[in-house]
C-alpha cells in the first residue's frame, strides 16, 4: 500500500504522501501504518548532519506509536466508527511525509543544502507533528479495547506532538553562520581560510572529494529548478561556488574507487545497451524515439503522448496486438526510460524530460550571484597555477576539474581562460600518462565552444598538437574528443582552411570514423562535414577515400544516427560534380533509394532526397534515368511531400519536377505518364 516509486524521482523537501481510499479495509491500514512506523524508526541508524535533535525527538514519538498500533486489537471493526478510519487514514498520510523529511535528512548528497534550508526543515517537523496530533485526537479510544497504559502512552504522544518545539539546532545555526561569512568573503574578492572550509565540510560529513561532488550536483540540479526564482537561484548559486572552490582546493586527489565504480557502471550501462534493439525504444505508434515510456495493460510500451491520442480518440485496444483493454491505466517505464536517456547521452542525441530539469546553457552566462562570481574566478586561478605548478597529479586533477567545470557553464568557460588555463592543458596533450591527455583534451573541448578560446588554442600551436592526439592518441576517448574540437574550432573560417591544409588531419577524421565506435564515428564525421563548408577542402575530403567509406556504413551501420551523418557528408561532396562521380562509382544510388523506401527517420529521409537531388544535378541524365525506372521512389517522394520536414518536402518536389519532366522528354505521348499530370501539379503548389 506504501508508494515508493516517488523515492526516485522526487525533488528534495517534497512530500509527495497519498492518502487511502475512503472505503479501505482496516487491517491493511492498520498493517500499513505498522510498516511505516518501523520503516521510520529504522533511519534511527543513519547519520544526520542537521537537525539531529529533531530527528531523535521524531524516533521517539513515533517508537511511541508503533507501540500502539502493535497494540490495536485485530478484530476491531473500524467500519463502523467513521472517526477511528479517519484517524488512522490521517495518521498514515502524515507518517509518509515524515518519512520523505527523515530520507531528505539522512540523504548523502544534499547536506550543505538541508543545513541551508534548517529553519525550514524544523518547521516541517513541527507541522507534521502538529498533523498527527489532531488526527489521533479524533481517535475513539474509549472504543478500542488496549490497554489502560497503551492509551496513556497515546495521550502522552498528542501532548508531546503538540508542544514539542522542534527548533534549529544550535550548532546548526552556528555552521550556518560561518556559511554565510565565507560566502561574504567569496563576494568581496577575499580568499577563504581553509581551515573555515573544512570546519563546515567537516561538520556535515563531507571528507572526500567524490562526496563534495554528490553535493555539486544536488544543488545545480536545483538551480535547474529555480531558474525562473531569481532570489533561489542566486542563493543556490552560492552554495555552489562554496561547494566547488573547496572540491578544488580541499582535495587533493579524486578517490579512485570511486571513480573506478562511475566506469565500471557506464560500461555495464553500455553493454546492456549493446545487448538491446533500439528500435524497441521507439514508440509503436510514432515511430520516434520515446520521451516518457509508458506500459498499458497488454505489456507494451508507447510514448505517453502518442497512447493518450489514442485512448482519447475512443480507441480502448491495444495498438499493437489489437486486444481489447480492461483499462486504459498507463505505468511509467522506468526502466526503459533510463535505458533511452543512456542511448540519447551516448549518441549525442537531445534527451527529452529526465528526473531533472534540463539547464539552458544560455542561461549559465552569468554566475548567478556575486558569491559564485568570485569562487569561480578564485577557482580558475588556482587552477591555472596547478596545472602550470603542480606534479602530474596535481595536473591532471587539475584539468579534470576544468573539464567539468567547462561542461555546462558559459561563465565558467570564461573565467577559465581569462586565467590562461589553455596553453597548459595543450602541454598536457604531449603527456605519455593516458588519463593526463584525455582530460586535457576533454577539456579543451569545452573550451573550444567559449568563442574567445579558439583564437587562443590556434594562437598556441593547438591546432597542431590537437590533430596529433587524432591519430596518436594513448586512448581512443582522446581521440574522440579531439576530433569534436576540431569541429567547434572549424566553426571559424580561417581555421576550416588550416585544419583542411593539415596533412594529417582529414586522414585522421577518416581513420577514426573506419576505427572508431559509434561515438568516435559521430564525432568524425561531423567534423568532416564542418571542413567541407570551405570549398578547398572537398577534394581533399574526396581524396581521402572516405566516400567508400561512408557507402560501406549505409550498408552495414544499424545506428540511424550515424547513418544520417553519413548521408549528410555524402550530400556535402554531391553538391560538386566530381563529388557525385565518384559517389555513383561507389554504388551509393540504390542504397539511398532503399533506406528512402525503408527508414522512419524523418532526418534520414532528408538527407536521401537531398542526396538524390544533388546527383540528379551533378551527375548527369544516367542518375535521372535510374531514378525514373525505380518503381518506388515516386511514393517515397510524395510521401515526403506530405509528412516530411519542410526541407525535405521542398527537396521531393525539386526532385519530383525533374523526373517527371525527364520523362516526358523522353516518353511518346501515347504512354501512360508515370505520374498522373493533375496529380504532379497538384502536389507542387499545394
Amino acid at each position: 500500500m506504501i508508494q515508493n516509486q516517488n523515492r526516485s524521482t522526487r525533488r528534495i523537501l517534497s512530500f509527495p504522501a497519498v492518502h487511502p481510499c475512503e472505503n479501505i479495509d482496516p487491517k491493511p491500514l492498520i498493517a500499513s501504518i505498522k510498516d511505516l512506523a518501523l520503516e521510520i524508526c529504522q533511519f534511527k541508524s543513519k547519520s544526520f548532519c542537521t537537525n539531529a535533535r529533531n530527528a531523535r525527538e521524531t524516533f521517539r514519538q513515533v517508537r511511541n506509536i508503533l507501540t500502539f498500533i502493535e497494540e490495536f486489537p485485530v478484530e476491531f471493526d473500524l467500519g463502523i466508527h467513521e472517526s477511528a478510519v479517519l484517524s488512522l487514514s490521517e495518521l498514515y498520510f502524515t507518517l509518509q511525509k515524515l518519512r520523505y523529511l527523515l530520507e531528505d535528512c539522512a540523504r548523502e548528497d544534499a547536506r550543505l543544502f538541508m543545513i541551508m534550508k534548517s529553519d525550514r526543515v524544523a518547521n516541517q517537523f513541527r507541522v507534521f507533528f502538529r498533523a498527527i496530533a489532531a488526527a489521533l485526537d479524533v481517535l475513539p479510544l474509549g472504543l478500542i479495547d488496549v490497554s489502560s497504559e497503551v492509551k496513556e502512552l497515546i495521550e502522552l504522544v498528542i501532548n508531546q506532538a503538540r508542544k514539542s518545539r522542534f527548533e534549529v539546532d544550535p550548532d546548526d545555526k552556528r555552521v550556518m553562520g560561518d556559511i554565510f561569512l565565507i560566502l561574504g568573503q567569496f563576494e568581496n574578492g577575499f580568499v577563504p581560510d581553509g581551515s573555515d572550509l573544512k570546519r563546515v565540510l567537516d561538520y556535515i560529513g563531507v571528507r572526500k572529494w567524490s562526496d563534495c561532488n554528490k553535493e555539486v550536483k544536488l544543488v545545480d540540479s536545483e538551480i535547474g529548478y529555480e531558474c525562473s526564482n531569481e532570489e533561489k537561484k542566486g542563493i543556490l548559486s552560492s552554495l555552489l561556488g562554496f561547494l566547488i572552490y573547496s572540491r578544488c582546493v580541499l582535495f587533493d586527489s579524486i578517490d579512485s574507487k570511486i571513480t573506478q565504480q562511475q566506469q565500471f557502471d557506464s560500461k555495464c550501462s553500455s553493454d546492456l545497451l549493446n545487448c538491446i534493439n533500439t528500435d524497441d525504444f521507439r514508440c509503436p505508434i510514432s515511430l520516434e524515439i520515446m520521451k516518457d515510456p509508458v506500459s498499458i495493460q497488454t505489456g507494451h510500451t508507447y510514448d505517453r503522448s502518442s497512447i493518450s491520442k489514442w485512448f482519447k480518440s475512443g480507441n480502448s485496444s491495444c495498438p499493437v496486438t489489437g486486444k481489447r483493454l480492461g483499462s486504459t491505466s498507463l505505468v511509467s517505464n522506468l526502466v526503459v526510460k533510463g535505458l533511452i536517456q543512456q542511448f540519447c547521452i551516448e549518441n549525442g542525441i537531445p534527451t527529452g524530460e529526465t528526473n531533472r530539469k534540463n539547464r539552458d546553457i544560455t542561461m549559465t552566462i552569468l554566475a548567478g550571484s556575486l558569491a559564485a562570481e568570485g569562487a569561480m574566478k578564485m577557482v580558475a586561478d588556482f587552477l591555472a597555477d596547478k596545472l602550470e605548478n603542480g606534479d602530474l597529479g596535481a595536473r591532471n586533477k587539475a584539468a579534470y576539474e576544468v573539464r567539468l567545470l567547462s561542461k555546462a557553464s558559459i561563465f565558467n568557460r570564461s573565467c577559465l581562460v581569462e586565467s590562461g588555463v589553455i596553453p597548459y592543458l595543450l602541454k598536457l596533450l604531449v603527456s605519455r600518462d593516458s588519463l593526463s591527455q584525455e582530460n586535457a583534451i576533454a577539456a579543451l573541448l569545452n573550451l573550444s565552444k567559449h568563442s574567445i578560446s579558439k583564437g587562443v588554442i590556434v594562437e598556441n600551436r593547438g591546432l597542431e598538437l590537437i590533430v596529433d592526439v587524432l591519430n596518436n592518441g594513448l586512448a581512443l576517448e582522446a581521440r574522440q574528443h579531439s576530433a569534436a574540437t576540431l569541429f567547434y574550432l572549424a566553426s571559424v573560417e580561417e581555421y576550416r582552411k588550416l585544419i583542411g591544409e593539415s596533412t594529417e588531419a582529414i586522414p585522421g577524421l577518416v581513420q577514426l570514423v573506419r576505427e572508431g565506435n559509434d561515438r568516435a564515428r559521430k564525432n568524425g564525421l561531423a567534423a568532416i562535414y564542418g571542413l567541407l563548408i570551405h570549398f578547398g577542402n572537398h577534394q581533399r575530403v574526396l581524396a581521402s577515400g572516405v566516400v567508400p567509406l561512408l557507402v560501406n556504413l549505409l550498408i552495414s551501420c544499424e545506428k540511424e544516427e550515424l547513418v544520417t551523418d553519413s548521408l549528410a557528408v555524402l550530400v556535402s561532396l554531391a553538391e560538386k560534380s566530381d563529388g557525385a562521380k565518384v559517389i555513383l562509382c561507389s554504388g551509393a544510388l540504390a542504397q539511398v533509394i532503399g533506406i528512402l523506401d525503408s527508414s522512419t527517420s524523418r532526418a534520414g529521409n532528408e538527407q536521401c532526397v537531398c542526396l538524390l537531388l544533388a546527383l540528379c544535378i551533378n551527375g548527369g541524365s544516367d542518375v535521372v534515368e535510374h531514378l525514373v525506372k525505380s518503381p518506388s521512389l515516386m511514393g517515397s517522394l510524395y510521401s515526403l511531400l506530405s509528412e516530411g520536414t519542410s526541407r525535405a518536402s521542398k527537396k521531393a518536389s525539386a526532385l519530383i519536377r525533374i523526373l517527371q519532366e525527364y520523362y516526358e522528354r523522353s516518353s511518346s505521348s501515347s504512354k501512360t505518364p508515370i505520374l498522373p499530370r493533375g496529380r504532379f501539379i497538384h502536389a507542387l503548389f499545394s
